[in-house]
């Protein structure tokens, strides 16, 4: 190979979508089907400050937010299937370079949602609120940006995970 050529382009899929629709699970399938790593940004996070809630007590969500847009520009520059956390969408920096690689906006009704958000682990759902209500909230809040970066959209409310992720990686195929 000579040198001038420019290294090939990596492969780029990113998941986005409110908590609970499902981006870790479908992203996993969908990069197994691809040949594709897979990385979660939430869960490179974690490995590099903690756990999710500690970060949010101990150095707070803007903190939170500058390793996030950190994890994304990694995620993003290495390539592969990208399962981003719910409010990564809120920098208006990773937007723009959102805008330059398949996005896939993944979506779920607040029906078929209530029970993946029960439980710990989700510190903007843990105010004195009903969870579901806040969730709602948060999702009208971020929707427009969802839908500003997002080239599909699919739904993962009723159709098993694994529908979801071969439908995926047969859009992506469909692209090259």
């Amino acid at each position: 190979m000579n040198s001038a050529e420019p290294a090939p382009q990596r492969l780029v899929l990113v998941l986005a979508g409110p908590m609970g629709a499902g981006k870790t699970s479908v992203g996993r399938r969908v990069a197994r089907l691809l040949g594709l790593p897979f990385v979660d940004t939430d869960k490179a996070i974690v490995r590099a400050h903690g756990p999710i809630p500690q970060i949010f007590s101990e150095h707070g969500e803007a903190q939170f937010r500058i390793w996030e847009r950190e994890q994304v520009a990694r995620a993003l520059d290495d390539g592969g299937v990208i399962s981003l956390g719910g409010g990564a969408v809120l920098a208006e920096d990773t937007r723009a370079r959102l805008r330059t690689v398949p996005v896939v906006l993944l979506t779920v009704t607040p029906d078929a949602v209530a029970a993946r958000i029960d439980g710990g682990g989700r510190p903007l759902l843990a105010a004195e609120e009903d969870p579901l209500v806040r969730w709602s909230r948060i999702l009208s809040e971020r929707r427009p940006l969802y839908e500003e970066i997002a080239d599909v959209v699919f739904d993962t409310s009723r159709a098993p995970m694994t529908r979801v992720a071969e439908e995926i990686a047969a859009w992506m195929r469909g692209r090259a």
